[in-house]
């Protein structure tokens, strides 16, 4: 059915946006079937991704749109990068792209730079996961919009397909779809758009794959989501030397907050580039203050609590376990 409905889309949408936005069905349809339609066909795949499908913000948009992000990149269209099926009504054209957010860099750098920052990006994106060609093209994309959103859609384009409705099928889509989410993938585990530069110097100069990992690794410490989900189950000390910054430093705001790191403890070294990197809460994970965090990611086993804490040569006079008393 997404097929269908994105080919519905395209093919409705000049019509049915000079209609009153507020309490239209139409894009009622959009946002709830043709997302459940997307959820649907994720489902049967190993992708952790959030969806979502717009057609505009308090009024029509001029690109209505269906993105897949991930969460330990992005969770919304105006920053980072995703994939998305981008709609051309003008030409009932359906495009496959992966895509950067628009919002944020044109907020920082204006509409005609951050247009040429995200082209460059796009290319650094195509450089990154070269193995695109395989199923994609480079070609630049037509959202036949003057508009701003749409113009940095097309700048920030890294590779993809336009398809034309009549030729739009279930199965070719799904094929497509399927393997745009595999370079996803592929392109997170191996840092995303941060330069490599960047990454082999917080690596600490380990070789690529290692400096990818760790990379990956990182990302998901960092990622907020996982912050505020192992937060909730586990106690916010650290687990090492048992430093409690409502205690100790009169901290009071909210937990996800606290001044506490969270420790990524599932070793990513024994995985193969694409295999699933899920993980589980709050098994894989530790609540350390920053310095243990720093040291245990300088020991040869990130998962070792018990040899972190062996080497501490201070005691806070609390443990973790009386935390929970």
């Amino acid at each position: 059915m997404l097929a269908a409905n994105l080919s519905r889309l395209a093919t409705e949408y000049t019509y049915e946006r000079a209609k009153q936005f507020t309490g239209s069905t139409f894009a009622d349809f959009v946002r709830h079937d043709i997302a459940m339609d997307a959820k649907m066909a994720l489902s049967l795949w190993h992708f952790d991704l959030n969806v979502k499908a717009s057609v505009g913000q308090g009024g029509w948009a001029s690109v209505p749109w269906l993105g897949f992000f991930d969460p330990l990149v992005t969770e919304t269209a105006t920053q980072g990068f995703y994939v998305v099926i981008l709609i051309n009504p003008d030409e009932q054209a359906i495009i496959l792209s992966m895509n950067q957010g628009t919002t944020a860099i044109y907020h920082e750098f204006g509409q005609l730079r951050g247009r040429e920052i995200l082209k460059r990006r796009a290319k650094d994106i195509a450089d990154r996961v070269p193995e695109f060609k395989k199923h994609f093209s480079e070609d630049p994309i037509n959202l036949s919009s003057t508009a701003g959103l749409p113009a940095g859609y097309e700048a920030g384009h890294a590779f993809g397909k336009t398809m034309q409705c009549g030729d739009l099928t279930e199965t070719g889509l799904s094929a497509d779809l399927y393997q745009m989410l595999v370079l996803y993938e592929t392109l997170v585990s191996r840092g995303g758009t941060t330069p490599s530069e960047v990454m082999q110097e917080e690596a600490a100069g380990k070789d690529v794959e290692e400096t990818r990992r760790y990379i990956l690794s990182r990302r998901i410490e960092r990622s907020p989501r996982v912050r505020k989900q192992v937060l909730k189950v586990r106690p916010a000390i650290c687990e090492s030397c048992g430093l409690d910054p409502k205690r100790d430093y009169g901290f009071d705001g909210p937990v996800h907050k606290t001044p506490l790191d969270i420790h990524h403890t599932a070793p990513l070294f024994g995985l193969s580039e694409g295999e699933t990197r899920r993980y589980k809460i709050p098994n894989d994970f530790l609540v350390l203050c920053p310095t243990c965090h720093r040291m245990i990611h300088k020991s040869d086993n990130p998962s070792d609590l018990e040899g972190l804490k062996s080497k501490i040569r201070f005691k806070i006079a609390r443990s973790v376990a009386s935390h929970l008393l």
